[in-house]
């Protein structure tokens, strides 16, 4: 591997088993650990979506595909089959579980990877969310001697990944009736995050407008707006409005169809599971609400694309 390209592809990570979950919460909160009620309440979270989320499997299955586009891209000549010995190895380092993220740039330090890019499977950069990635990833590469590091900020305009939502859009309207289309809200959602990003000037909020924007003008649908999800149990304010709120709103303003984007994500997991799949929709049949997502991109050769295109971009 000496003077290979590491691509190091970073995620938020789960806990594999419900064993795992106090760990897990404890290293969330920065090594205090939770209390039995908020731990039974995550427990319960995780149970309802099966026991454990396909997050991690998933993360490893996307590395697998991007190692695999990138030394195609890079040594087409060879083609595929050189993902061993190739040009570019796809590294996968987890915030809050293993493999952790210092710990792989230690890895990769040990094979002799020279030269890296870093990249978050997130497109939207956030000083709360991408940046700490990238400074955990720093701070490794600099202990560990991985001289040559470098990093994709925001891909959330890549035209692949656009490609790969709006498809999801367009078939998901086509499951509303005419009738309901004619009152359909398609509401755009991202995770949340204290709402002090906004004094800072933080991009994190403006770029999921664009990103929102981009894929209504795509699809044609001028009936959108913006909601607010999975926002910390915290005493300070977070960025709103929830979209539980915007549910109530919606039904108060005669909605009676509601389709979920939540382009914050990449990947199905808790936050999409649970949070959508399960307690949005919940509050929507509540309200007499038609409610769909759109189904995840998870391993879509589009978003494996879109990621392809952010580090070639990076290299070039």
């Amino acid at each position: 591997m000496k003077g290979a390209l590491g691509v190091l592809l970073m995620a938020y990570g789960t806990p594999a088993n419900l064993d795992e979950i106090e760990a897990y919460y404890t290293h969330i909160r920065h090594g205090r650990p939770p209390t039995k009620e908020l731990l039974d309440q995550l427990k319960g979270r995780y149970e309802a979506i099966g026991g454990c989320s396909p997050l991690n499997q998933i993360t490893r299955e996307q590395a697998r595909l991007l190692e695999e586009e990138l030394n195609r891209r890079l040594r087409p000549e060879r083609g595929s089959d050189v993902l061993s010995h190739g040009e570019c190895r796809v590294y996968v380092g987890m915030k809050h579980c293993s493999p952790f993220i210092a710990d792989v740039v230690a890895q990769m330090a040990r094979e002799g990877v020279t030269r890296c890019v870093g990249i978050v499977l997130a497109p939207h950069y956030s000083s709360m969310s991408v940046a700490v990635y990238i400074r955990e990833a720093t701070e490794a590469a600099a202990q560990y001697g991985v001289e040559d590091l470098s990093f994709v900020r925001q891909w959330h305009l890549q035209d692949a990944l656009l490609d790969a939502l709006q498809e999801r859009l367009k078939v998901s309207l086509g499951g509303y009736s005419e009738e309901e289309k004619e009152r359909l809200k398609i509401v755009f959602s991202a995770h949340s995050l204290p709402a002090r990003i906004v004094e800072l000037g933080d991009p994190y909020p403006a770029q999921l407008l664009e990103t929102s924007r981009a894929l209504a003008v795509r699809v044609g649908w001028p009936d959108w707006q913006f909601g607010w999800q999975s926002a910390g149990r915290t005493a300070e304010p977070w960025l709103g409005p929830d979209i539980l709120q915007v549910l109530d709103d919606l039904a108060t303003q005669g909605y009676r169809a509601v389709l979920s984007c939540p382009v914050g994500f990449v990947s199905d997991h808790l936050e999409v599971l649970y949070d959508l799949d399960i307690e949005a929709a919940a509050r929507a049949g509540g309200l007499g609400i038609h409610f769909e997502r759109t189904a995840s991109l998870n391993t879509d050769r589009r978003l494996i694309g879109a990621l392809a295109d952010a580090v070639e971009e990076l290299l070039a």
